[in-house]
């Protein structure tokens, strides 16, 4: 990794990276009670006047050097793969393990304890509901912070996330739809909130008819996890069904059923949907 372009970011390069064009910002502080680590990548190559894709990944400690690698092998071929350079930035957390529980708090909604999903080993949950602080915060702060320091083109950025991540993905999407122009939500885990888009449903509508959005929403899901208790791929295909619906506002939905795919597995081939949709 290296430490281009980060003396005027507000926060402080930690290098040592395993990709090239790649670093990372450690002690990153949207707000003094929580920090994280911030991965970044940028094209080594010049930018688009109007400025390079940005796709924004949720819980990067396990998928940001992924992202980079799939980008990196397949931007040489653009004409051929579909996929252009990018500047990735990955929403990470101060660990050397794949996920933190502090996801729990970051990508959900406040609930009821006794309306919470039962755990599937039987344990209590981590601390949940911070969604709804964490949200503004991304756009506040570390899409401003992003902005200031690399060519962003603000009418292509996309956000990525992964079970809760896929949640928090979608109901950026309900509540706040003009914040990204992408959406790409993995094996949602609709059923921990499912009650938010039956109330948002009429909000929503409302905003994106007088917004004048043009937005684009992927939904992916593996074919194994139909037999999880969780209902995961009815949930999902059907808001699926439902945004499909809002064509006539400007809502371009998509969803596949990746085959052979469980809910770990299918990280790969949505990443790989990922950049194509988020760099084009």
């Amino acid at each position: 990794m290296e430490k281009e372009n980060t003396e005027n970011l507000s926060y402080n390069y930690q290098g040592n990276g395993y990709i090239p064009h790649t670093w990372y910002v450690d002690n990153y502080g949207i707000n003094e009670e929580q920090t994280y680590r911030i991965f970044i990548y940028k094209p080594d190559t010049t930018p688009p006047s109007e400025g390079f894709p940005i796709i924004y990944a949720l819980d990067a400690n396990s998928v940001f050097y992924t992202f980079v690698e799939a980008m990196r092998v397949q931007m040489g071929r653009s004409e051929k793969t579909g996929v252009y350079p990018a500047i990735i930035v990955g929403i990470g957390y101060q660990t050397d393990r794949p996920f933190s529980p502090n996801r729990f708090y970051d990508f959900t909604r406040p609930i009821p304890h006794e309306n919470l999903p039962p755990h599937p080993r039987g344990l209590e949950w981590p601390d949940h509901g911070g969604a709804d602080w964490f949200r503004p915060c991304i756009q506040s702060h570390l899409k401003v912070g992003i902005g200031k320091n690399l060519p962003v083109n603000k009418g292509k950025q996309t956000l990525f996330g992964h079970s809760l991540g896929g949640l928090f993905v979608l109901q950026t999407l309900y509540s706040s739809p003009h914040f990204f122009n992408t959406y790409i939500a993995g094996s949602p885990s609709l059923h921990w909130d499912s009650h938010f888009f039956k109330v948002q449903k009429e909000i929503f509508v409302k905003k994106i008819k007088q917004a004048n959005l043009n937005l684009n929403v992927f939904i992916g899901v593996g074919e194994l996890e139909k037999s999880y208790s969780s209902g995961m791929n009815k949930n999902a295909f059907e808001i699926y069904e439902e945004l499909k619906g809002y064509k006539e506002y400007g809502m371009h939905a998509d969803f596949k059923e990746f085959k052979e795919e469980n809910h770990g597995s299918v990280l790969l081939p949505l990443i790989n949907r990922a950049i194509k949709l988020g760099s084009g």
